[in-house]
């Protein structure tokens, strides 16, 4: 086998680096299907710790199976212990082409019980979120950092959230949304490994795996306290100006 020159070497280790940061190990070693092979790789590779620009991303051909080998990658999970009082894995929901991911926390009871992420009343304030974004549900990706769901709906610890993570980046890998909004600081630290208030994480954008990713607050806490919805109203503004989206209405008041 020739020796590949270092220049071709240190691309090559970037990109097995790139894949291990999304959970992807094995992929070397499994043939991969025709119908889902990535195609339009650039080879330019970016530098270490640098966000990979969108045009140089792999493009999953068939979205629908790359998501279903991550679920059956998840199987009957029991990697960590929010397994032992769960009913449902809850995967994630929408369009496979969204231009906008919505990635929350983790599963509640109603989630927990249909397999469904966002289907209780914060789904329902969710729901109504997107449309006065002049969205319809079907038109958006949604997920969730953990896909179990914690127990007394109390906040995913870390470990739970390193363990199940690289699922939702290898989903964020085949969906390829323009907009990531992560919903609270749970899905805004684990996304972007910082600590930080949502102050300070809220109202500016950030470099993603290629896709541009904004902090606002989590539908939940909206219900907790009303008065932040101008506030989560103003981020998604943010998000229909960069979309170029015509807005409805602000969301309904629950």
């Amino acid at each position: 086998m020739p020796r590949l020159d270092p220049e071709t070497q240190k691309q090559l280790s970037a990109r097995v680096n790139y894949y291990r940061e999304m959970g992807i190990h094995d992929f070397y070693r499994q043939p991969i299907p025709v119908e889902a092979q990535v195609a339009g790789e650039d080879s330019e590779t970016p530098a270490a710790g640098a966000p990979e620009p969108r045009s140089a991303l792999p493009v999953i051909q068939d979205k629908p199976s790359a998501l279903a080998a991550i679920r059956d990658d998840i199987g009957d999970c029991t990697r960590c212990r929010l397994s032992k009082g769960r009913t449902n894995i809850v995967f994630g929901v929408g369009n496979v082409d969204a231009d906008i991911m919505f990635v929350g926390e983790g599963p509640g009871a109603d989630e927990d019980a249909q397999g469904e992420p966002f289907v209780g009343r914060a789904g329902q304030l969710l729901n109504n979120m997107i449309s006065a974004m002049g969205l319809r549900r079907e038109d958006v990706y949604i997920a969730n950092v953990v896909k179990c769901r914690p127990p007394g709906n109390r906040t995913p610890e870390k470990d739970e959230c390193d363990t199940c993570i690289p699922f939702l980046l290898r989903q964020i890998e085949v969906i390829r949304p323009r907009v990531i909004v992560a919903l609270g600081a749970v899905a805004a630290k684990n996304l972007l490994a910082v600590n930080d208030s949502m102050a300070n994480l809220r109202g500016r954008w950030y470099d993603f795996r290629g896709a541009r990713l904004l902090v606002t607050y989590h539908p939940a806490f909206l219900l907790r306290d009303p008065r932040q919805k101008k506030e989560a109203w103003k981020d998604l503004q943010m998000v229909m100006k960069y979309l170029d989206l015509k807005p409805k209405s602000k969301p309904q008041e629950d």
